[in-house]
């Protein structure tokens, strides 16, 4: 006889108020989503929850979703990794997402528990802030939005960091599935 199968129970996202499984580091990015709509002042348009990522290695497609992605006037500024345990084991996850999402390299990748938050340059890898004050406002970020050159990432880099998306993505737990 087959066990029942349960479902884990769910949470209404902060976001898009849709029901969510609240699994993994779902609590994590509530908590984030709450502070980025109530302390810096970003709108629900303004992000995208689960957005989902594409990437091809080796003629085969691999498909996942990046946390959160917050845009302004149709640019997307900042890709955001939401994780428990060290935001530091996370920088090459986010930057290779922030490298892949779009036509063009997203200017900030950021991790983020909830609770603190480390921010890199997307361009250069570096950190440039950590803590939740570290993430740009809303008001900084349509000053980003005006001032950012959206660059492309050329072709080759493109596939290293497929690669190393894929191989940091497949380890995270309780994954999306797009």
């Amino acid at each position: 006889m087959k066990p029942p199968t349960s479902k884990p129970p769910t949470i209404k996202d902060y976001v898009t108020s849709q029901a969510l499984p609240d699994v993994g580091p779902e609590a994590n990015r509530q908590a984030l989503e709450r502070y980025l709509m109530d302390d810096r002042g970003f709108r629900p348009d303004d992000i995208t929850v689960n957005a989902p990522i594409s990437v091809e290695i080796d003629g085969t497609a691999y498909t996942s979703r990046v946390d959160l992605v917050v845009r302004i006037d149709q640019k997307c500024l900042m890709a955001i990794k939401c994780a428990a345990g060290s935001l530091d084991s996370r920088q090459r996850e986010v930057l290779a997402a922030a490298r892949l999402l779009t036509a063009y390299e997203i200017p900030l990748a950021i991790a983020s528990d909830g609770k603190d938050a480390l921010v890199w340059d997307t361009h250069s890898g570096d950190r440039i802030g950590s803590g939740l004050a570290a993430i740009p406002t809303r008001i900084q970020a349509e000053q980003l939005a005006a001032e950012a050159t959206l660059a492309p990432v050329d072709n080759r880099r493109r596939q290293r960091e497929a690669i190393i998306f894929r191989a940091y993505d497949l380890d995270n737990v309780n994954r999306v599935q797009p």
